[in-house]
């Protein structure tokens, strides 16, 4: 099913067939760096978006491969192809050059949360058996290659604790030699990381993403919001996630645009860098874009630049989307998926064709198959609730020799099944109600906080806000409300406000007022 034939396709059921795509399949990130060299060797591809305007560093797409050879070559004197390395820091460039130089040198990379504490890292570190970590020398206070220290005793396969500056100074030395020598072939199948993810139960669990999946997905968001050479991004999400790593530095480097990275989000230098690099692009969750609505001042010109802002990961209440679009100025684009996924599964594009297109998340990419599936495993009917599954090359490979939970989260036919609750209309939009452990049950009353949550962002003076199942002696559960306001509110009035909105049963009869959330 092509792209342009969609919009006049109407389904007979809750399923969407892969539409094809004309990218190969055959591709790794490695692969994607080349060619993108070769392309484009003198755009201007990595900007160090640093505070300090002084201290920021730029590389062009030449640079940018040169250096990640010189990298990959340094790091195979270390490690063998199919080994695990692991990086502990926050967001910068050489996290990308360490991210382009083990997929380079065949090596499979494991990403760390930089909030972790000492146990969480050693869960990481020991259930991926990583045998290598690259480390941030400081971060708030914290000596952080101090803490691999410290647990070093647990992890009895670690043997390569390297600061990053350390690194870098080492690279910078060594001979670079010839830097396609002794680099390995890597194939498309190849794993490229283990991502930590809650998945849909338990424990965190290591995604293991191959090149292929990764690279592909990456290429088809991008595309479906129509990036290209022309655009210059802003990415301020986490690189140790898949959206920050995957869909925002993959995406960008397989459409030629150039990456600004800022050490992490604040709004005023996210400010600063779409106004001085005259940003197109800019990409973040939810409660990046609510922070900056509230600190753009009055008929500001400091978003002028921007074409498009895409969002996902998290619910996008539609006052969000209608703030957006009116007080940026731009088009906005909404997706939705999961680390197992690589992660993206369906988005939407610019120019909907659909008039309540921002209540959804779009239509599955191209080379991904959905369906929304009844617990007895049959497709569901157009418009009816069911868990949203999805197959085809994006899906991880499994999680990190786990066997048994991979087998309870991809079905013996190759569906991930995702834990989340939605529907699928009849052009193939899919809406997301919430997650199944999510689901507030209220005297035998289904209630999707979701739904609860969008109601309240309507309100003018709601920024954020977070529903939740509470336990109750008479109901079983009752619903519960985490808001933030800028003024201030009551429960009567937020209550009254919701009257006409909700079923009286799904008004929150719980309210809390935090100043921030966690």
């Amino acid at each position: 099913m092509a792209m342009d034939q969609v919009s006049h396709t109407r389904l007979a059921a809750a399923h969407w067939p892969a539409a094809p795509s004309p990218h190969s399949l055959d591709v790794t990130v490695g692969d994607a760096l080349r060619e993108a060299a070769r392309r484009r060797p003198d755009r201007i591809a990595l900007v160090d978006g640093t505070e300090d305007r002084e201290t920021r560093r730029q590389w062009t797409y030449a640079e940018l491969l040169d250096t990640s050879l010189r990298w990959a070559r340094a790091l195979r004197r270390e490690f063998d192809p199919g080994d695990r390395v692991a990086v502990w820091a926050t967001n910068c460039p050489e996290w990308i050059l360490f991210q382009f130089g083990t997929a380079l040198a065949g090596l499979t990379l494991v990403t760390v949360n930089p909030a972790y504490r000492s146990s969480e890292l050693g869960f990481v570190l020991r259930q991926s058996r990583a045998q290598g970590i690259l480390v941030q020398r400081e971060l708030r206070g914290r000596d952080l290659p101090g803490v691999v220290h410290e647990i070093a005793d647990q992890l009895p396969e670690l043997r390569w604790v390297m600061p990053l500056d350390q690194w870098v100074a080492y690279v910078e030395e060594a001979d670079p030699g010839d830097v396609e020598t002794d680099l390995p072939p890597v194939r498309p199948e190849d794993p490229v990381q283990i991502q930590y993810t809650s998945g849909t139960t338990g424990f965190p669990k290591g995604a293991y993403l191959a090149h292929q999946g990764m690279a592909l997905n990456a290429r088809l968001y991008a595309e479906a919001i129509g990036a290209s050479e022309r655009d210059t991004w802003v990415n301020p999400l986490p690189l140790f996630h898949t959206a920050g790593c995957g869909l925002a530095t993959l995406g960008i480097l397989q459409t030629g645009g150039c990456h600004v990275l800022p050490q992490g989000f604040e709004t005023d230098l996210m400010f600063d860098l779409i106004d001085t690099y005259k940003a197109t692009v800019t990409l973040g969750v939810p409660t990046m874009f609510i922070r900056m609505l509230e600190k753009l001042p009055t008929g500001s010109m400091l978003l002028d630049s921007l074409r498009i802002v895409t969002t996902g990961g998290a619910p996008v209440p539609v006052e969000l989307v209608r703030r957006l679009e009116k007080e940026f100025g731009v088009m906005v684009a909404i997706g939705f998926g999961q680390t197992e996924s690589s992660p993206y599964i369906t988005h939407t594009r610019p120019g909907q064709d659909l008039p309540h297109w921002a209540e959804t998340v779009g239509r599955p990419l191209p080379r991904v198959e959905v369906k929304i599936s009844r617990p007895d495993g049959s497709v569901a009917d157009v418009d009816e609730g069911g868990e949203i599954c999805t197959r085809g090359v994006c899906v991880m490979k499994g999680y990190f020799e786990n066997p048994e939970a991979t087998s309870q989260t991809i079905d013996q036919n190759g569906w991930l099944h995702t834990g989340d609750v939605g529907t699928m209309d009849s052009h193939g939009y899919v809406r997301v109600l919430g997650r199944f452990k999510d689901l507030i049950i209220r005297g035998g009353e289904n209630i999707y906080p979701r739904d609860v949550e969008a109601a309240l962002s309507e309100h003018p003076d709601v920024t954020d806000v977070a529903v939740v199942g509470l336990p109750d002696g008479e109901w079983g559960e009752i619903v519960g409300a985490f808001v933030q306001t800028s003024k201030p509110l009551t429960a009567d009035g937020l209550q009254a406000f919701l009257r006409g909105k909700l079923a009286s049963y799904k008004i929150p009869q719980v309210w809390r007022f935090p100043k921030e959330f966690p």
